[in-house]
């Protein structure tokens, strides 16, 4: 039985027990000149400056959502119809931060004066181009990004019907480079993350010189759940400078994408870049326990936000390892 029949049979997979030690080393495949010019491909692919910032989520209509992105500081909130509305967090008039607000009747209310906003221009506050896909919230910023602007962000291909979403979001001494290194290095899954990741085998992996319809890679891989396993075929391709988008083309969950956003907050005190990285996974299955599932759904989320969490927090310790050697320059 080949691997693709196995994988639709059987979904979950007895692992062995293995030695860590005993994998086949991978460096080898790991070169840096293909993964620099994979990130060099990503880099110049057009954004039209737009930003994730939040799980949509995270904005409300009950109180202001702020953060940073591109030294800005933001605030978000919906109205009464739950549309979005952006713009710069400092009020116009003396300062305050309106992410401190209060959300009253669709409109943000500055807490030191009672300046009310209602999205629109007011006193010299001027809102920012934003949208809403359904799961994550973008900003556009033309000053900070410096591209042509586009009148929408780059959004993947997702599962469409029936679906499970969770957005977990994590930061690191980093630039948004280093984040999408990482993620176009699949080679390290195995050897970094043996508690997520065996039987990793990288199929193909786009050439230095690889033109747009190439540039992707193509992984096997078992997801693991303790000593079971789940083993699909993965596509990993970048559609724009800040995006790593993994694919499951074959097995459990076909069709399932999880997008992992790099976003930049700007310097933190000690001068140091700060990245934010904004991962949503959109799971579907075809497989009738995944329907009862979506009425478990608020249950469901978090445990995939956790497991998220705990491997960007291994994957950060590389992108802030890579910027640390990058940024200290070379040894004498």
């Amino acid at each position: 039985m080949s691997l693709r029949s196995r994988m639709k049979a059987i979904p979950l997979q007895v692992i062995p027990k293995e030695n860590w030690a005993a994998q086949r080393p991978t460096y080898k495949d790991a070169e840096p000149a293909l993964i620099n010019a994979a990130l060099k491909r990503a880099e110049v692919r057009p954004s039209g400056n737009w930003y994730v910032f939040a799980a949509s989520t995270d904005i409300r209509t009950d109180r202001p959502f702020g953060t940073r992105v591109g030294g800005i500081d933001v605030v978000a909130w919906r109205d009464q119809q739950r549309q979005l509305h952006v713009g710069p967090a400092t009020c116009p008039h003396l300062g305050a931060d309106l992410a401190t607000g209060k959300v009253n009747c669709g409109s943000l209310i500055c807490p030191w004066h009672g300046l009310r906003l209602d999205g629109g221009r007011e006193f010299g506050w001027k809102p920012l181009p934003a949208f809403d896909d359904g799961v994550l919230a973008w900003v556009r910023l033309d000053d900070v990004g410096g591209e042509p602007a586009l009148d929408a962000p780059v959004i993947p291909a997702r599962p469409t019907g029936a679906r499970l979403a969770a957005v977990a979001r994590l930061e690191g001494v980093c630039e948004p480079s280093d984040i999408i290194a990482n993620r176009l290095d699949p080679w390290h899954g195995a050897w970094f993350h043996p508690y997520s990741f065996t039987a990793l085998e990288v199929l193909s992996a786009p050439a230095v010189d690889a033109d747009e319809d190439a540039d992707r890679f193509l992984v096997a891989v078992t997801f693991r759940m303790g000593r079971l396993g789940v083993p699909v075929i993965a596509e990993f391709t970048a559609p724009e400078p800040r995006t790593i988008v993994m694919r499951i083309v074959d097995g459990e969950g076909t069709g399932s994408v999880v997008e992992t956003h790099a976003t930049p907050m700007g310097p933190g005190p000690d001068g140091r870049p700060r990245t934010a990285v904004i991962e949503a996974v959109v799971a579907q299955s075809d497989r009738t326990g995944f329907q009862h599932s979506l009425r478990v759904a608020p249950l469901i989320a978090p445990l995939m936000r956790l497991a998220a969490a705990r491997l960007w927090r291994d994957d950060l310790a590389y992108a802030e390892r890579r910027f640390a050697v990058r940024d200290r320059g070379p040894t004498h």
